[in-house]
């Protein structure tokens, strides 16, 4: 289906009272923002504090367990597979992790035969093969440029092995990756891990350019720049903060979510609510055991 070209590229996405929970307790709790489409959005947090699993859930690969969110008008849970077909996973340890044994024209081509094979239209399976293979290689092109990845300046080009990029060439090609299928919604683990303060500046210039180009971003960190939407998972300090409220105004208040009472509108959201005994916080049990489900699964 084309795209209505009137409309954003990137998805809004909003949260009000988004929480999940793990068997042994809350990975988060009680976070809420409104980003709007083409936004940078960080979240902070301490490691444990349920970053990765907001990340997650926002993408529609973990089920929340109380309060909504809506990603370009999607309500999850109950949209969490559409969700997903609108949004992609950059670098997330243990999930979308690069495989170490294959080169860089590897992962590439893997990833454009995926696109091709799941994500195309049914008339697109039937052009002739030499339409197809062009058609591939000026997306891998459009997404290599988008994430400034310069195959020529690697060692070995596009045999260069993964285990032999740098941290930041490693960022690139997960980026590059995930912008093959042109989502409208790009989120990534641990954007600021292991960099140096250059190489930092350098990541988070890419991700603005990203956003600044129409697609959304969402990135877990450990120190967010000033110019982002901050989100923080830390306990009842989950509120989003943007550069020009900082100083200013308090978190988003009730006019920024929805407030249609459609919490429990499915059997799907009864089924996820749980009671739990008042001022239970976020812990790093609860992160470890949500993210050890979705590994799973």
């Amino acid at each position: 289906m084309e795209a209505n070209p009137a409309e954003p590229h990137g998805a809004a996405v909003v949260a009000d009272g988004f929480g999940l929970k793990g068997p042994r307790g809350w990975a988060f709790r009680d976070v809420g923002f409104r980003a709007e489409p083409g936004s940078l959005v960080a979240i902070e947090g301490p490691s444990g504090s349920g970053r990765t699993c907001l990340l997650l859930a926002l993408t529609g690969r973990m089920k929340p367990h109380e309060g909504h969110a809506e990603v370009a008008g999607l309500r999850l849970p109950r949209k969490m597979a559409a969700v997903r077909r609108i949004s992609a996973l950059g670098p997330v340890p243990g999930v979308s992790d690069l495989d170490p044994a294959f080169t860089v024209a590897e992962h590439l081509r893997e990833r454009a035969l995926l696109q091709r094979r799941y994500d195309g239209s049914v008339r697109a399976l039937f052009r002739p093969p030499a339409e197809r293979a062009a058609a591939s290689k000026a997306r891998i092109e459009r997404a290599l440029e988008a994430a400034g990845l310069d195959l020529e300046a690697l060692p070995k080009a596009g045999r260069t092995s993964v285990r032999d990029l740098e941290r930041l060439e490693a960022l690139r090609l997960s980026i590059a990756l995930a912008l093959v299928g042109r989502p409208r919604l790009l989120a990534l683990d641990d954007a600021d891990l292991k960099l140096s303060g250059a190489d930092r500046a350098e990541a988070w210039a890419l991700l603005r350019s990203i956003a600044d180009a129409g697609t959304t971003v969402l990135a877990v960190c450990s120190e967010a720049p000033e110019d982002a939407l901050r989100i923080s998972t830390t306990p009842r300090a989950a509120e989003a903060v943007s550069p020009a409220e900082e100083d200013t105004t308090d978190a988003a208040g009730p006019d920024d979510t929805e407030a249609d009472g459609t919490e429990a509108d499915t059997a799907e959201e009864d089924a996820v609510e749980e009671e739990t005994p008042a001022g239970e916080d976020t812990n790093e049990e609860g992160t470890a055991d949500a993210l050890a489900e979705t590994r799973r699964a």
